[in-house]
């Protein structure tokens, strides 16, 4: 198993309100190593052709007041892959929903996104997502939970007023919370090898068969494009076999829980960043300098009203005190008082629907690693 001394892109998949931009900002500190791309693939899901969501379907001016109106899956991942490939000095690392490349409410996808559809798609049977198997190959995948009790009342408070007023979000809609979109994600890049880890949760031969399944995947992805018979209209295609073929293979399974990046940030980065073969500094943890403020608010822009408090911010540090865990009668108590009845009960029958996955996930959660 690699603890990825490859360039493949990083990749954190997450769900809304996760802290994840926080996150990010901790490696935007890093343009000497990483290229960092904020949440390339909500473009499409939102707004594009291929859309999957419903949000602006109906409201044809937003979809073009956004800028992405046109914007197809392939021209999303073609960026990505560009800066990839044609980029020798810095990983590209990006933070993005998971539900923008699963099909939400738990539909399965027809196939891949049409416009990425030439792609090699192995086991496309059982790939929950809009992305062909051979480039969900290509990426370095981690992820990132927040319980739902926090990050549902989080989310849902982003589409009703004040705030739906600059997020431009005035419908809270279930099936983004996005919880059970990236458990499909995750057992899947599981089960067939692209992440893996040797621990009790699989026997010998589970681990042997996966990594089996990962390099026949990964033959076949490179025949499909660079043999004879490849696709002449994938101009990338050689480049992208022989970034394949690069690949030593599976990465070890790294999750991050919130809530121990919020107790103990410099740890939690630690065993992160070692995870992904990016040397940890502290000074990853401030960046209060002007050219910091001034590359998080160009990049967090285009979705205006959710990335306030971290453009406002300027360093991560631990939390006075962990977080208590209060009682579901405490909670509904807080949720009825600051969104009303209505809301208290769509926040309790959303967040009572993801725990199940959320406690999935966290199973398998990195320990935050002290210093030597």
């Amino acid at each position: 198993m690699s603890s990825s001394p490859d360039r493949r892109p990083i990749f954190v998949a997450t769900h809304p309100r996760a802290c994840s931009t926080a996150f990010e900002r901790v490696f935007m500190t890093r343009p000497d190593a990483l290229s960092c791309v904020h949440e390339p693939f909500g473009d499409a899901f939102y707004y594009g052709p291929e859309r999957m969501s419903t949000r602006y379907d109906h409201d044809e001016a937003a979809r073009e007041k956004s800028g992405y109106a046109e914007v197809r899956y392939d021209d999303v991942m073609g960026r990505i892959l560009k800066e990839t490939l044609e980029n020798d000095k810095t990983r590209v690392f990006i933070k993005d929903m998971a539900y923008y490349i699963v099909p939400p409410n738990g539909d399965r996808p027809l196939g891949p996104a049409r416009s990425l559809d030439r792609h090699p798609n192995p086991v496309a049977d059982s790939n929950p997502t809009i992305i062909p198997t051979s480039l969900l190959m290509l990426f370095h995948w981690t992820f990132l939970i927040r319980h739902p009790r926090k990050a549902i009342p989080s989310y849902y408070r982003c589409t009703i007023p004040p705030l739906n007023k600059k997020t431009g979000f005035d419908e809270f809609m279930p099936s983004e919370a996005g919880y059970v979109e990236l458990r499909r994600l995750f057992e899947f890049l599981h089960a067939k090898g692209i992440i893996a880890e040797e621990s009790k949760y699989d026997s010998e031969e589970t681990r042997k068969s996966r990594g089996t399944m990962f390099g026949q995947m990964k033959e076949d992805s490179v025949s499909a494009w660079s043999g004879p018979d490849r696709d002449e209209r994938l101009e990338q295609g050689p480049a992208l076999s022989r970034q394949l073929e690069n690949i030593p293979g599976p990465v070890k399974i790294t999750v991050v829980d919130a809530d121990d990046l919020l107790d103990d940030p410099e740890g939690t980065l630690r065993a992160y960043c070692e995870a992904i073969g990016v040397d940890f500094d502290p000074k990853m943890l401030k960046w209060d300098d002007d050219e910091s403020q001034r590359t998080a608010k160009e990049a967090f822009e285009k979705w205006n009203g959710f990335h306030d408090d971290a453009i406002g911010s300027t360093e991560l540090t631990p939390r006075s005190h962990k977080a208590k865990t209060p009682t579901q009668e405490e909670e509904d108590k807080e949720w009825k008082e600051k969104y009303g009845e209505e809301g208290q009960k769509i926040i309790r029958e959303t967040v009572d629907k993801n725990v199940a996955d959320y406690e999935y996930l966290k199973k398998f959660a990195l320990k935050p690693k002290k210093m030597e």
